[in-house]
């Protein structure tokens, strides 16, 4: 009797043994999947991390090149119109991973220093007009894709003195051949009036706009 017992009580260990290799081949079988799954999903990151870090040299060639041919391109115009040795400065910097820039104009003395200011700081509002002429050439140039059409302009150089205004005029001009492209212009000085290929002046008479073509 006893040996009976203990036949049966052998035979239901086996058969939860066997029960339990069958759950234990099932969760073996999971885990091979579960595990195929974190390492498909660990190379998947390792390429994104890479293709972030792609993305970021890319973005940061980019912005670097913009910034040298817009610095460039303000540089000159600026030595042009002022005629001393002047340089246009852009300082990258990040706040809250947000690239922001910041302008700067550098001035070189024969005596062998510079001063370095922003623009509205030096030699009044003049050198604000020019980079603000400039840097709406740059953008315009550098754009992709690239921005058919003409150039708009109310009141270029509004704030440089007679001294210099021949050069902006003269500046206007050759960068208008330069780059193939129309520039329209409002003004109220009468040299940049004169210079253009075709000018207009409005008169107001009893509360009227007349618009006459210029001589």
């Amino acid at each position: 009797m006893d040996y009976e017992v203990l036949s049966k009580d052998i035979d239901t260990f086996k058969s939860k043994i066997d029960i339990s290799k069958g759950k234990k081949e099932i969760l073996d079988s999971h885990l091979d999947v579960v595990e195929e799954k974190i390492s498909s999903l660990s190379e998947m990151e390792q390429r994104l991390e890479k293709v972030i870090i792609l993305f970021q040299k890319t973005s940061e060639f980019g912005r670097n090149q913009a910034k040298s041919q817009i610095e460039d391109l303000v540089t000159k115009c600026l030595q042009f119109i002022f005629e001393s040795d002047i340089e246009f400065n852009i300082e990258i910097v990040e706040s809250r991973n947000i690239p922001q820039a910041e302008f700067y104009v550098i001035s070189n003395y024969s005596e062998g220093y510079s001063v370095k200011t922003k623009p509205e700081l030096s030699r009044g509002g003049g050198v604000v007009d020019i980079v603000s002429i400039a840097l709406r050439l740059a953008f315009i140039q550098i754009h992709k894709p690239y921005i058919e059409g003409p150039i708009l302009f109310d009141e270029p150089g509004k704030h440089v003195s007679d001294d210099y205004i021949f050069n902006v005029g003269e500046f206007l001009k050759q960068s208008s051949k330069m780059f193939k492209r129309q520039i329209i212009m409002v003004t109220h000085n009468k040299y940049l009036s004169e210079i253009c290929d075709k000018s207009f002046t409005i008169n107001i008479k009893d509360g009227n706009s007349f618009l006459e073509k210029s001589e």
